[in-house]
């Protein structure tokens, strides 16, 4: 069952660029499996970061070995700066990504 979820972060867009950076330069090495669509935005508070996971263990999993490592490079030992992000879940009631032929 797909899963996804919504990153609500109050940090300007230039901290995203940095983390997102970070986590391609991984990936590679690591992989994002299970990751079907993600979407990163900035907001007029932040930036926003859209994803769909084919479960949330792969979320998870992904988070230990890829974003959590990126984060600690950027930020080192201490949370990011500013107010913790707003996360929400939701139920992917359908997705379709035709250059991936993908249809859910």
């Amino acid at each position: 069952m797909t899963y996804g979820i919504i990153t609500r972060v109050a940090a300007p867009g230039d901290a995203y660029d940095a983390i997102h950076q970070a986590v391609l330069a991984r990936a590679p090495q690591v992989g994002l499996t299970g990751l079907l669509v993600h979407i990163g935005r900035v907001t007029a508070d932040g930036f926003e970061v859209i994803e769909v996971w084919e479960s949330e263990e792969h979320l998870d999993a992904a988070n230990k070995a890829v974003v959590d490592p990126a984060m600690a490079e950027i930020f080192g030992d201490s949370p990011p700066p500013g107010p913790p992000p707003v996360i929400e879940t939701f139920d992917v009631r359908g997705l379709v990504i035709p250059a991936a032929n993908l249809l859910s």
